[in-house]
C-alpha cells in the first residue's frame, strides 16, 4: 500500500493493492458475475421447475461473499487516504463491477415480477435456501414496484456515471476538504475537515465556535458542488421512483429499512409527545455553560471541568474494553481480539475521509473500524459504537449471506448498546472520578438531545427536500434556508444559533445505497435503550436473548424480529414512549453529581 501511513492491517483481504492474489480475486469475480448474468437469462424459461433458481441463488450468494470482500477493501483504502488518485481510481473502476453484478439482480426481479405465489414457495422450501426465505420473499416483493427489464439495466448502468459518482465526487471533495482554524490564542491552523467534528466536541466553547464557523466559511466555498450534488442524488430517486411506479419517496426507505410506516410513526409521535425530555437536557446544558441558550455547536460540548484530562488511544482502548468484558465477557473478548489484530485505522491525519463506520468481508468473515481518534470522551463512545457493529456481524458469522442483510434500524441498535454497555462500565468504576462519571452522563443525555431532536431535524429536512425537489432545482440559498426552517421547527426555544449548512456538511444526505440515512439511528436508540432496560433488570441471562436478537436481525421485518426476540410491540407508541422516559434518570444523576 502506498505510503503505508494506516493503523489497520488490511493483508488478510490482499498481501498488497495491486497485487498478483487481488488481481486473480477481482478477475475471477467479473468472470463469475459474467456467468451468472449468462445463467440468469434463461431463468424467464425456469417459471415451473426450482432446479435453475437453486443454482442461481447460490452463485449469487458466493458472489456476495467475494463482492463483499474486495469492496470492503478498496473502501477500507479510499477512506483512509483520500489523496491517493490509484485507491481513487480502483473505487470508481469497482463500481463497474458493481453495476454489472446488479444487472443480475434486475433480471432475477424482471422473472420473478411474473411468477406465480406457489413457485415462489417452491424455492422457499429447498433445503438448500434454507435461511433465505425472507430474502427471496423481499426480492419478489421488490419485484413488483420496477420497470421493464431494459430501463432497469439502462438505470444501473447510468448509475455509475451518474448517481453513484454524485456521492463518489461529494466524498473526494469533503475528503480534501481543509478549513482555518482559529484558535483562541490567536494561532491559525489548517485543519482537515475530519477533524472537526472532534474540535466541535472540544470543552472550550471559543474553540467550538471557531470550528464551526470556519468549517462553515469552508463550506461555503464548494456549497455549488454540494448542492449541485444533492439535487442530482435526490432527483434520480424521484425519477425512478415515477417510472418505478412507487407512490411515496418514504416507501423505499421503509422497504430498506424493513420497517412499517405505522412503526416509523408511532415512534415521532412518542418523540413530539416526549418532547420537553431532551428539550430539558439542552435547558440543563445551557444552565451549566452560564448563557440563555445552546447554539449548533454547543451540542456535541461536554461538561467544561478543570480536572478533565485528555484520553489518550491506548486509556480509550482499554474503557472500551473493561467496560465491554466487566458486564458481558463475550463483548470484551471480542474488542480485544479487534485491538490485537489492528483491525481499527484510528490516528488524526491529513486525506482521511470524515465521519466512522464499520465494514467487513463475509468471505473471511472479519471486520474492519474506520474513525479518527482526537482524544475526546465522543470518540471513546464512537470506538464502543463501531465495536457494536462489529460484534453484531460476528455473532452471525454462521449466518448464510442471505441472512446477512439487516436493516439499518437494527444495525444502529447494536451499535448503540455498545455505548450504553461502556457508560455504564464507566458508571460502576469505583476508580473513575466523579468528574468523569459527570463526563459520562453528560454525553449519555447529550446523545439523546441529538437522537431526538438532532436527527429527525435531518429526517424533516429530507423529506422536505425531496417535496420540493419534485417541482424543481433547490439553490444553495433555499437549502440554507430549509435546513434553519427545520432546526427551528424541531428545537423551538432551545437552540440560538442554527448551522445554515448542516445540509452541506452531513456526509449522511449523499449516501447514494440508502436513502434517508437518518430516522434509523434514533429507531436504533430507542430500540437499545428498551433492550439495555431488559439487561439491567434480567442481568446476563438476557444476553443469550440478545444474541438472538442479533442472529435473526437479517432474517424478518424488524416488528418480527422484535416480537419474537424480545416480546414487544413496537407498532405501539406507548413503546417508544417508555424508552424515551429512560432518559429521565440519567440527567437525574448528572444533577446529583454536579451539585456536589
Amino acid at each position: 500500500m502506498a505510503g503505508n501511513v494506516m493503523d489497520w492491517d488490511l493483508s488478510t483481504y490482499f498481501p498488497e493493492f495491486k497485487g498478483k492474489e487481488m488481481n486473480e480475486f477481482r478477475s475471477e469475480l467479473e468472470k463469475k458475475i459474467g456467468t451468472t448474468y449468462e445463467k440468469s437469462l434463461k431463468l424467464k424459461d425456469s417459471n415451473v421447475d426450482t432446479g435453475p433458481w437453486e443454482d442461481i441463488l447460490n452463485d449469487i450468494e458466493d458472489l456476495s461473499r467475494k463482492y463483499s470482500h474486495i469492496r470492503s477493501y478498496i473502501g477500507c483504502l479510499a477512506s483512509a487516504d483520500a489523496n491517493n488518485q490509484d485507491y481513487l481510481k480502483e473505487e470508481a473502476d469497482f463500481s463497474l463491477i458493481g453495476s454489472e453484478f446488479q444487472k443480475i439482480e434486475v433480471v432475477v426481479l424482471s422473472t420473478l415480477e411474473n411468477m406465480s405465489d406457489d413457485m415462489v414457495n417452491n424455492i422457499t422450501a429447498l433445503k438448500s435456501m434454507d435461511g433465505a426465505s425472507y430474502y427471496i420473499t423481499r426480492l419478489y416483493e421488490e419485484s413488483k414496484k420496477r420497470m421493464s427489464n431494459e430501463k432497469e439495466i439502462l438505470a444501473t448502468e447510468l448509475g455509475v456515471d451518474g448517481l453513484s459518482s454524485w456521492g463518489r465526487l461529494y466524498n473526494t471533495v469533503s475528503g480534501k476538504l481543509t478549513f482555518e482554524m482559529k484558535y483562541p490564542d490567536g494561532s491559525v491552523k489548517e485543519t482537515p475537515m475530519s477533524q472537526r467534528r472532534s474540535l466541535l466536541e472540544n470543552p472550550d466553547r471559543e474553540i467550538r465556535k471557531a470550528a464551526f464557523h470556519g468549517g462553515n466559511r469552508a463550506w461555503e466555498g464548494i456549497e455549488d458542488v454540494a448542492a449541485a450534488s444533492l439535487n442530482a442524488i435526490s432527483g434520480t430517486r424521484i425519477t425512478l421512483n415515477k417510472h418505478r411506479g412507487i407512490d411515496h419517496f418514504l416507501d423505499v426507505a421503509m422497504f430498506q429499512s424493513a420497517v412499517s410506516r405505522e412503526t416509523l410513526d408511532a415512534m415521532f409521535g412518542a418523540i413530539y409527545d416526549q418532547i420537553e425530555i431532551p428539550k430539558s437536557i439542552l435547558r440543563h446544558k445551557a444552565e451549566t455553560m452560564e448563557i440563555d441558550k445552546v447554539s449548533w455547536y454547543d451540542l456535541g460540548a461536554p461538561i467544561e471541568l478543570e480536572s478533565s484530562e485528555v484520553i489518550d488511544w491506548e486509556k480509550a482502548k482499554s474503557m472500551v474494553y473493561d467496560s465491554f468484558n466487566g458486564s458481558y465477557p463475550s463483548l470484551g473478548s471480542f474488542v480485544k481480539g479487534v485491538y490485537d489484530k489492528n483491525w481499527i485505522d484510528w490516528s488524526p491525519r491529513s486525506g482521511k475521509r470524515p465521519g466512522g463506520f464499520c465494514t467487513g468481508s463475509m468471505l473471511t468473515n472479519e471486520s474492519r473500524i474506520f474513525m479518527t481518534y482526537n482524544d475526546s470522551l465522543g470518540d471513546v463512545l464512537t470506538l464502543a459504537h463501531e465495536a457494536g457493529h462489529a460484534f453484531h456481524s460476528y455473532v452471525m458469522k454462521d449466518i448464510r449471506p442471505f441472512g446477512h442483510y439487516y436493516p439499518m434500524t437494527l444495525a444502529e441498535t447494536a451499535s448503540t448498546f455498545g455505548e450504553m454497555i461502556l457508560a455504564q462500565g464507566i458508571l460502576n468504576n469505583e476508580t473513575i472520578s466523579d468528574d468523569e462519571k459527570a463526563l459520562i452522563l453528560d454525553t449519555e443525555v447529550n446523545h439523546a438531545a441529538i437522537y431526538l431532536m438532532d436527527i429527525p431535524v435531518r429526517y424533516e429536512f429530507e423529506k422536505s427536500l425531496y417535496e420540493e425537489r419534485d417541482s424543481g432545482v433547490l439553490n444553495p440559498t433555499r437549502l440554507k434556508e430549509l435546513m434553519v426552517e427545520t432546526q427551528e421547527k424541531v428545537f423551538g426555544d432551545t437552540l440560538d444559533e442554527k448551522d445554515p449548512y448542516f445540509w452541506a456538511s452531513k456526509l449522511h444526505f449523499y449516501i447514494t445505497g440508502v436513502t434517508f440515512y437518518n430516522f434509523p439511528y434514533t429507531f436504533g436508540f430507542l430500540l437499545s435503550r428498551a433492550i439495555f432496560k431488559k439487561f439491567a433488570e434480567q442481568g446476563s441471562d438476557f444476553l443469550e436473548q440478545y444474541e438472538y436478537f442479533l442472529k435473526i436481525s437479517g432474517s424478518y421485518d424488524c416488528e418480527e424480529v422484535v416480537s419474537k426476540s424480545l416480546g414487544e410491540d413496537i407498532t405501539s407508541k406507548e413503546f417508544w414512549a417508555d424508552s424515551i422516559k429512560t432518559l429521565e434518570e440519567p440527567l437525574v444523576k448528572l444533577k446529583e453529581i454536579l451539585s456536589k
